[in-house]
C-alpha cells in the first residue's frame, strides 16, 4: 500500500472522529446518514482529505454527541490539521497519559527506541517506574500509583504484530534504581525474559566506547503501513512529536550510527545477563 502524507495532527483528528462515531453507538454510514452526507465525504473527512466545513463538522460531532471538551479539541486538531510537527506543552500538570503517543504507539508496525539513561520506559517494571517517581518532584505522591498504571497500560502494545528495537547506553543497566537492590535485579531479570521474544531486539552501547552518537538525548522512532514515520522526543513537562521528512532523516542517520558502534543481538544478551548477576 502507497504511503500517504498525513500530519501527526490529522492522524489524531481522524481517530478522534472514528472514535466519537463509536461511542455512539453509530457506524460511519449510519453517522454519515444522519448528518446529510454520503459516507465517501466522511471517509474523506477522517482520512485527512478535506472537503467538510467547520460548520458540518461541528454538526456531525453534535450528532455524536461529543462532549464539549472533546468537541474544542477535534475543531482545534481540524484547523491545524495541516500544520507539521506537534509541540504539546503539558505546565505544571502533567498529564497521566500521552493521548497522541498511545494512539501512535497502537498503529505502529515498528517501534524503535534509543535510551540514553534509563531502561525504556515499554520495558520498565513498576517498582523501577514508581522509584523514578519518587524521585520528581514534579509527580505528586498521591498520584504516582496513577501514573505506574497508565505506563503499565502502554506496554500492552508490545506484542508481535510489531517490531520493537531498543538501543540502550550501558549506563541506563547500571544505574541503580531502587531502595534496595531487589528493583534493579527484577528489571534486569525482565530485561531478559523480554530479550527472548523474536519481535524484540536490544542494542547496548557500551560505556567503554566512551563519545557516540546517542550524546544528544533519548528518542523514539515510529513507523507505520501506510503513513509516513514519526520522531517521538520526552521532556520533563512537554512531548514533541516530528512528522517532517528532514527530521526523519536526521534521526534515522542516529540510529544508523548507534546500529554500528552497538554490541549486536547476542553480546548484547550476554552484558545484560553479566550486569545481571
Amino acid at each position: 500500500m502507497p504511503r500517504r502524507s498525513s500530519t501527526v495532527r490529522a492522524r489524531e483528528f481522524g481517530a478522534g472522529v472514528r472514535e466519537a462515531i463509536r461511542r455512539a453507538g453509530l457506524t460511519g454510514r449510519g453517522a454519515a446518514a444522519l448528518a446529510g452526507w454520503d459516507h465517501a465525504k466522511l471517509s474523506d473527512l477522517i482520512n485527512g482529505k478535506g472537503g467538510v466545513t467547520e460548520v458540518e463538522l461541528s454538526r456531525l460531532l453534535g450528532i455524536c454527541r461529543t462532549p464539549a471538551d472533546e468537541h474544542e479539541h477535534l475543531l482545534r486538531l481540524f484547523r491545524e490539521a495541516s500544520t507539521s510537527g506537534w509541540l504539546q506543552l503539558h505546565g505544571e500538570k502533567l498529564p497521566v497519559q500521552v493521548r497522541t503517543l498511545v494512539e501512535h504507539e497502537a498503529q505502529a508496525t515498528e517501534i524503535i527506541v534509543w535510551s540514553l539513561t534509563l531502561v525504556p520506559g515499554l520495558l520498565q517494571m513498576p517498582d523501577y517506574m514508581r522509584t523514578l517517581m519518587l524521585a520528581s518532584p514534579n509527580v505528586p505522591d498521591p498520584k504516582i500509583d496513577e501514573y505506574v498504571m497508565a505506563r503499565v497500560a502502554r506496554q500492552k502494545i508490545i506484542e508481535g504484530r510489531r517490531q520493537f528495537t531498543f538501543y540502550i547506553h550501558e549506563q541506563a543497566l547500571r544505574l541503580p534504581v531502587g531502595s534496595s537492590p531487589v528493583v534493579m535485579s527484577d528489571q534486569l531479570d525482565h530485561l531478559q525474559q523480554m530479550n527472548m521474544r523474536p519481535y524484540i531486539t536490544m542494542r547496548v552501547v557500551p560505556t567503554a566506547i566512551g563519545a557516540h552518537p546517542g550524546t544528544s538525548g533519548s528518542f523514539t522512532l515510529m513507523k507505520f503501513s501506510n503513513v509516513e514515520p514519526i520522531v517521538f522526543l520526552d521532556t520533563e513537562n512537554s512531548s514533541v512529536f516530528l512528522d517532517d521528512k528532514a527530521s526523519f532523516e536526521v534521526y534515522s542517520r542516529i540510529l544508523k550510527a548507534l546500529d554500528a558502534v552497538a554490541l549486536d543481538a547476542a553480546e548484547s544478551k550476554e552484558l545484560i545477563a553479566r550486569i545481571a548477576t
